[in-house]
């Protein structure tokens, strides 16, 4: 492709790798060794080459890179101030607004390094269809949040458990999940078409962990969960707000009402006092080992002793 080939200068080649350093590593990169991972468990313990390792990392960081482009751009739109413990990038000094270009150079990273290790093979469709897929989940995921969230009225009965498990399963439960899994089975030759219990317990996993993160939002300890919890501040829809909606009396309901989505202290205890005094800890406990023993007996319906194992690890 090198009629279309562009010209770096120092300043261009400087200012990307300076963007790709601050905004790819760095997290925990969970998503990206997935791949290589449940590549490993899916070929039954057979030696990997090291051009399949090499291929199964390509993926990987594919889905670094993707996470990375969603992260630079929500952080503008949620006008947040701080990411893995740095300033976003759009709030470094001399970058601002140009965050959104490196956004978009991040989300073509993409389909080069597709190209470049993978158009020779039998899957190259599918993989661009699944990353094409996957993102356009993710953008309506993101979508449904947002238009709920900022709704400027600030109205609490639409909020329920369907929406909550809307917004996790398209904004978080595909590109977090299924992705990682889904590219492990193409390369390992399997149809994705006939995965679709795969899809769905991997789905499952997505919302069980969005829950236990809305969970540690308010009760974890900031020093061990890294970040200081904003949901009811921000007037997210909460798994813990939309279960306080279903289990409230008309008086807690009012309570409800009156504080939730203020930016007071004062406001946010009130919401913590009674979260507590219907025992949404104990509530949570129980949705934990519920979804736990739903997700391992979907599993171990699974005819594939190697697909079992890639969703138990």
């Amino acid at each position: 492709a090198s009629r279309f080939a562009f010209e770096w200068t120092d300043g261009s080649r400087q200012w990307v790798e300076r963007m790709l350093d601050y905004n790819v590593p760095g997290g925990k990169l969970n998503r990206g060794l997935s791949v290589i991972d449940s590549y490993k468990l899916l070929k039954e313990g057979k030696d990997l080459s090291e051009n399949e390792v090499f291929l199964a990392s390509a993926l990987g960081w594919c889905i670094e890179w993707l996470q990375a482009y969603f992260l630079v751009l929500d952080d503008i739109m949620d006008n947040s101030h701080t990411r893995r413990g740095q300033p976003c990038w759009y709030r470094v000094p001399k970058v601002g607004m140009i965050a959104v270009n490196d956004g978009i150079i991040l989300r073509n990273h993409i389909p080069r390094i597709l190209k470049k290790h993978f158009r020779e093979k039998p899957y190259y469709v599918d993989l661009l269809d699944l990353f094409n897929e996957v993102e356009f989940q993710t953008a309506s995921g993101q979508m449904i949040d947002l238009i709920t969230t900022i709704g400027g009225e600030k109205d609490l009965s639409k909020y329920s458990l369907p929406l909550h498990r809307r917004i996790v399963q398209y904004k978080t439960a595909y590109y977090s999940f299924y992705l990682p899994v889904a590219c492990a089975l193409l390369m390992a030759g399997e149809n994705l078409e006939k995965h679709k219990l795969v899809q769905d317990v991997l789905i499952d996993m997505g919302i069980y962990f969005q829950v236990q993160d809305d969970y540690l939002d308010c009760f974890g300890e900031p020093e061990k969960i890294g970040k200081i919890g904003t949901d009811i501040e921000d007037f997210k829809c909460s798994w813990l707000v939309v279960k306080a909606l279903e289990l409230c009396n008309e008086e807690q309901k009012k309570t409800l009402i009156e504080h939730y989505g203020k930016e007071d202290p004062a406001d946010v205890s009130k919401i913590k006092a009674l979260y507590n005094e219907i025992n949404l800890q104990g509530v949570f406990a129980e949705f934990e080992s519920k979804s736990y023993e739903k997700l391992t007996s979907s599993i171990e319906a699974h005819p594939s002793k190697s697909v079992q194992a890639v969703l138990k690890s």
